[in-house]
């Protein structure tokens, strides 16, 4: 299945024509990229605000092929359709202190309209391509209203006020495929863990509002709830017999799997595909910030193919230790009966990701299912195209955070790792709201 058709998009992410070959995704996101923009120490991520505008406002909104997001929003509205109408569309929601809205997401209520009109459309018959755009675009129009993302940011010490970030960073990630062993080799000596059953993850926001979306996880000890071992303590065989093992990889595989969150396994004259299952509550910790740290690579060459370079260039017990480094520790689970196995795997939402089309966001300010357009201008000196597109936010990860974030799910297999491995881009992000929810933040604003 291509993707990517048009010609900029495809220049900006690929390069090449992608084939996608067919939970919570984890990139490189700690890495500062060419044209990335560091928050600075003096400065700590104070929440979201945000800008009504209008869909003309949208650069190339024209130029989009929005019929090809009409099947991803759907599944993300199959996965609504459980819930009630009264139920908060992001029960992960957390603005921040002193937002200027409660919410922007709205009760599951609120999307209801939009996603009757979208199975609608999406079973009408067309005279032809344009067509179907046409339909899908104006579908956008009347349904949604777009609002623009800024990052508030506060003074980390003393006094000041606050700043507003117009632009985050956007990156890719993909669905890897490895060789893997029923035994442990010499070569393949690396556990990939299913989760353990000791394993509790505590919603925070169950307990207290004002921690909503976040997470911590451990296991319970004399009735106390206590901190998982990390990575090297993994490594080192903490959960040796406490925890299924599903196959033996190779060191560095494993660790590229655990950062992308799924993957595709060739074990033992069959194809295994896994999921994320839960990690070990412990830092995430971008290897590539490691290795600019230790002055093994520098800061504008860093990337998905640099760092597995190292990796594999060093000796057994650097490349451990800079494995290590990241403390995180991420399980899997297998994934059998996907609804449409050419499709990727399924994300933090529930559903599975379509490549090109979704987008692991931050869920404490960007609701699952919700239309996002991305606007990365591009760079002439640097011969990069501008990337603008309508995405489905539809997956989270570890290292996503900030209200500006976002990771494009790119597809499958080895092509589409060179893509994500070198997307790295600074960019604006628009959240599409359904009309009512837009009304709503609009209403103050006219008193």
């Amino acid at each position: 299945m291509e993707f990517l058709k048009e010609r900029n998009i495809a220049a900006a992410l690929a390069a090449a024509v992608i084939i996608a070959i067919g939970l919570a995704a984890l990139t490189f996101s700690g890495v500062i990229g060419r044209r990335a923009q560091p928050m600075g120490e003096d400065y700590v991520l104070a929440g979201l605000s945000y800008r009504l505008v209008q869909i003309s406002d949208l650069a190339g909104w024209r130029l989009d092929d929005a019929a090809e997001t009409l099947p991803v929003f759907l599944r993300s509205c199959a996965r609504m359709k459980k819930l009630d109408d009264d139920a908060p569309a992001n029960p992960s929601e957390n603005l921040g202190p002193g937002s200027p809205a409660a919410t922007l997401a709205g009760r599951v209520g609120d999307w209801r309209a939009a996603c009757a009109a979208a199975a609608e459309i999406s079973a009408q018959r067309y005279a032809d391509d344009n067509a179907r755009t046409s339909a899908a675009r104006s579908f956008y129009e009347f349904h949604f209203r777009p609002i623009r993302i800024l990052e508030r940011r506060a003074p980390a010490v003393g006094g000041g006020g606050e700043k507003l970030a117009a632009e985050g960073r956007f990156t890719g990630y993909f669905e890897p495929f490895y060789q893997a062993s029923p035994i442990r080799t010499a070569e393949f000596s690396a556990a990939l863990y299913a989760r353990p059953d000791d394993l509790v993850t505590v919603d925070l926001g169950r307990f207290r509002p004002e921690f909503a979306g976040q997470r911590i996880a451990g296991r319970v000890v004399d009735g106390a709830l206590n901190p998982y071992p990390d990575h090297a303590a993994i490594n080192a065989g903490a959960l040796a017999g406490r925890a299924r093992i599903l196959a033996f990889m190779r060191p560095t595989d494993l660790l590229f799997l655990q950062i992308q969150g799924s993957g595709r396994l060739a074990l033992a004259g069959r194809e295994l595909r896994v999921g994320y299952d839960g990690a070990n509550g412990r830092p995430y910790t971008a290897i590539g910030r490691t290795l600019i740290e230790n002055g093994a690579l520098d800061r504008n060459s860093v990337s998905m193919q640099t760092i597995r370079a190292w990796l594999d260039a060093a000796p057994d017990d650097a490349a451990r230790k800079v494995r290590e480094s990241n403390e995180s520790f991420v399980f899997f689970r297998i994934l059998e009966s996907l609804p449409e196995p050419s499709l990727g795997p399924l994300g933090a939402e529930g559903v599975q990701l379509t490549p090109g089309r979704s987008l692991a966001v931050d869920p404490r300010f960007t609701p699952f299912g919700a239309p996002v357009w991305i606007d990365i201008p591009g760079d002439e000196k640097s011969g990069n195209d501008p990337v603008r597109r309508l995405l489905i936010a539809q997956d989270a990860g570890g290292a996503i955070k900030g209200p500006i974030r976002g990771d494009i799910f790119v597809g499958s297999g080895p092509k589409a790792g060179e893509v994500a491995g070198g997307f790295n881009e600074i960019g604006a992000m628009y959240t599409l709201l359904p009309t009512a929810v837009a009304e709503r933040l609009a209403a103050p604003r006219r008193s």
